[in-house]
């Protein structure tokens, strides 16, 4: 979504001069856009501009590998601040996914009431505030750096016996670290978010059963 954005070669030009990261670089714009424009939180920017993320398919929670991508309040605009917007709305987009996949668990009789998140991505301060803010719930972060190598370490020390179960080696070897709450001032506007996120999944089957019907017709006429 970033790197296909006409604006991807300013954002890059402007990213390496300032000697930040291309997504540090955004995360900071979007604060500036957001005083600029008085918005108390950043995550209201996308009030009107909104994301379907399966461009490749759905695998959890819907297993629809036919579902696509969407993308609704677009303009003919093509700015850096476009682009940041974008890239604001596709991350919530990533968030409310995860918030689509717990819905289905708590369902189906699962209570999940914390984000353990590791990895690239834990180092997106903006992603993981999102995660917080668009589920409602809190997330935490490994108090080590390497969480994948201590994850194998974890089972090599099941693996040579010396702890006697994932969890012992995990009570044994593990510990949490920073804690990311969630915005309660947000809840509300989150709510209606993941309405349209869940009303654009509708949305499109919709419009492929209406081009199917019509193509049924179409092949009946002849």
């Amino acid at each position: 979504m970033v790197k296909g954005h006409a604006a991807y070669g300013q954002l890059k030009q402007e990213a390496e001069q300032s000697g930040q990261h291309v997504y540090s670089y955004l995360n900071l714009h979007l604060e500036n856009m957001a005083a600029a424009m008085e918005e108390t939180h950043l995550d209201q920017l996308t009030a009107h501009l909104h994301v379907w993320p399966d461009f490749h398919g759905n695998r959890s929670p819907l297993a629809d590998p036919m579902t696509r991508g969407l993308v609704t309040g677009l303009s003919l605009s093509q700015t850096l601040d476009d682009l940041a917007l974008l890239y604001l709305a596709t991350q919530q987009a990533i968030a409310l996914g995860s918030r689509h996949i717990i819905q289905a668990m708590t369902q189906a009789g699962y209570d999940i009431t914390t984000l353990f998140l590791c990895g690239g991505l834990s180092k997106n301060t903006l992603f993981l505030q999102t995660h917080a803010n668009a589920t409602g719930l809190p997330v935490v972060l490994a108090a080590e750096p390497e969480s994948v190598l201590l994850g194998a370490a974890v089972i090599g020390a099941c693996a040579s016996m010396d702890c006697a179960s994932t969890e012992e080696a995990m009570r044994r070897m593990s510990r949490a670290g920073e804690v990311i709450r969630p915005n309660p001032e947000l809840q509300s506007f989150y709510e209606r978010k993941f309405r349209v996120f869940l009303r654009l999944y509708e949305l499109q089957k919709e419009c492929v059963g209406l081009m199917e019907d019509t193509s049924r017709s179409t092949r009946q006429l002849h």
